[in-house]
């Protein structure tokens, strides 16, 4: 099979609307259940963003190689800190953090999903026909065309700015609390005012 450029921009838009499908879910339970993520909850969302951003280049510039290689790196990063999670939560008696999803805590799910980015990233550096310059340089003036990539490209902009915001509302400029019981900066506000 032969992939074509607009097929990888499709398959990459909808690469990173999952990706922020996954996001949105850790605000909800964020906001909606005050759960705030631990320092390395924290550093996951910071891999699922740098996946987004890779999948953002793709779409903006069109495939590239290198592009792929930027995901594959935030994603064996974030499946590193969601391991590092699992594994001081797996031993009887030590407790979990966060409610569970559907019989997983989110940095389980987060593991499966840094996985299934790393998988779906090497399969997709596998089809060269995404490459091609010429199809690169038409389908760049697609993107004003194409409302999938356009959705998702902004909506990943928006939550990597939500991202920024939450974690400096809830850690302030220092280091994160472990665990967190409540935004610091807040606090910090409303003590000074």
């Amino acid at each position: 099979m032969n992939m074509t450029a607009e097929m990888s921009r499709t398959l990459n838009a909808l690469g990173m609307l999952a990706v922020c499908v996954v996001l949105i879910l850790a605000y909800v339970y964020q906001v909606a259940l005050y759960e705030l993520p631990c320092p390395l909850c924290l550093l996951q969302r910071v891999g699922f963003v740098a996946v987004g951003f890779g999948l953002g280049l793709n779409l903006l510039y069109g495939a590239r190689p290198r592009n792929y290689g930027l995901m594959l790196i935030a994603a064996i990063f974030g499946v590193s800190v969601s391991i590092r999670q699992i594994l001081l939560h797996i031993v009887p008696g030590t407790g979990h953090y966060g409610s569970p999803v559907l019989g997983l805590h989110y940095y389980t799910w987060a593991g499966i999903f840094f996985f299934l980015i790393i998988l779906g990233t090497a399969v997709m550096l596998l089809f060269e026909g995404q490459y091609r310059s010429a199809e690169q340089a038409a389908d760049r003036q697609r993107f004003g065309g194409s409302n999938l990539a356009k959705v998702s490209f902004f909506l990943m902009l928006g939550l990597a700015l939500v991202n920024a915001v939450s974690t400096l509302l809830e850690c302030g400029p220092g280091i994160c609390a472990d665990p967190p019981t409540d935004y610091e900066l807040i606090d910090k506000m409303e003590k000074d005012g």
